[in-house]
């Protein structure tokens, strides 16, 4: 792996205010342009940026800025790390151990059942297996396909839920959402217009019609006077 530097503008940071490097030098060592290594000195970049000294870091000796500080000319060299780290392998299908080999038939045939807009690439990058083997448990001619069960391959270990959900957004993006089936709940405004609207009660104290009050009235006093008539 190519040896790099480790935060570059919090290292150039830390040798504007502890070196008396030039900003060529500086620049050159840190990746940066001299007109950038300027403005951090004058505080108009880089603010809030911890500087970060090289030296504890294993990327520069002490001997070595002494060096640039004595010849303008000179250009930094990185110190070799003690560490050495290996390089990242090439991307492909992801590495499966072998006491959960056998179990990534039945998480492909959750996977094509559970999450058919997943496309083969992405159940290959999930579970490390290869299109060939995908298209034959999908079309059911994989040679175990009568004792396969789909399990999930997060419960198994194969992925994680993160992943899953990351190939499940990526595929489904710019896809139209399937339209729900059986009994689901209403919406709030379709709900609201079937709720029946409560009858007022009726007041009480509502004043009666006065004339009616006055028609029975009447009719008790003609009822009244028959009466008298007759006994008379």
């Amino acid at each position: 792996m190519a040896n790099t530097l480790l935060m570059p503008k919090a290292t150039a940071v830390w040798l504007v205010d502890n070196t008396a490097l030039s900003f060529e030098q500086i620049a050159q060592f840190c990746g940066l342009h001299p007109l950038e290594v300027k403005a951090i000195a004058d505080g108009e970049s880089a603010q809030g940026i911890k500087g970060m000294d090289p030296i504890i870091t294993g990327q520069l000796t002490r001997d070595e800025i002494a060096r640039g500080e004595k010849d303008v000319n000179y250009r930094l060299k990185l110190s070799e790390p003690k560490v050495r780290v290996p390089e990242s392998k090439r991307k492909g299908p992801r590495y499966t151990p072998l006491s959960k080999r056998q179990d990534r038939p039945n998480a492909i045939l959750w996977l094509v059942r559970n999450h058919p807009e997943l496309k083969d690439a992405q159940i290959a990058r999930l579970v490390g297996t290869t299109k060939s083997t995908i298209e034959q448990i999908r079309e059911r001619k994989h040679w175990n396909s009568a004792n396969l069960q789909p399990m999930d391959p997060v419960t198994l270990g194969l992925t994680s839920q993160i992943d899953l959900d990351l190939e499940v957004n990526r595929a489904s993006r710019g896809r139209e959402q399937p339209q729900p089936v059986g009994d689901t709940l209403l919406p709030a405004a379709l709900t609201e217009r079937l709720v029946p609207t409560p009858e007022k009660p009726k007041d009480e104290d509502q004043e009666l019609d006065a004339n009616a009050v006055f028609a029975k009235l009447s009719a008790l006093k003609s009822k009244d006077k028959d009466e008298d008539d007759d006994q008379e």
